[in-house]
């Protein structure tokens, strides 16, 4: 498989099971829970719904640090997307029988 340089950036992969791609989707039921929570708070009426929604952006938040701080052990990155009709470009080519303290020919 060519190296494209792809592997130097983390990039979400749906098929990986590591605890930083899995991280990504306890967004959805964390925010959905804490509006759940906070209509039942409202509801109770121990407090209105307006006065609560600071504690939405801080479970926001919260989620936010635990994906960006979950470990990526064991991360499989993604297959590169080309669209249909483009050219997959060349990988570069590593030179490693450079001879060291080498100078530049001329003539």
């Amino acid at each position: 498989m060519a190296d494209y340089g792809y592997d130097d950036f983390y990039v979400r992969n749906r098929a990986c099971h590591c605890l930083r791609c899995v991280s990504y989707s306890l967004m959805g039921p964390a925010v959905l829970i804490t509006i759940g929570v906070l209509f039942l708070i409202d509801h109770l009426g121990l407090l209105s719904f307006g006065r609560t929604i600071p504690i939405l952006l801080i479970v926001i938040g919260l989620v936010k640090i635990a994906q960006r701080s979950a470990p990526d052990s064991g991360h499989v990155q993604p297959v590169p997307y080309y669209p249909p009709g483009t050219q997959v470009p060349i990988a570069p080519q590593k030179v490693t029988d450079r001879a060291p303290n080498s100078e530049v020919n001329r003539g």
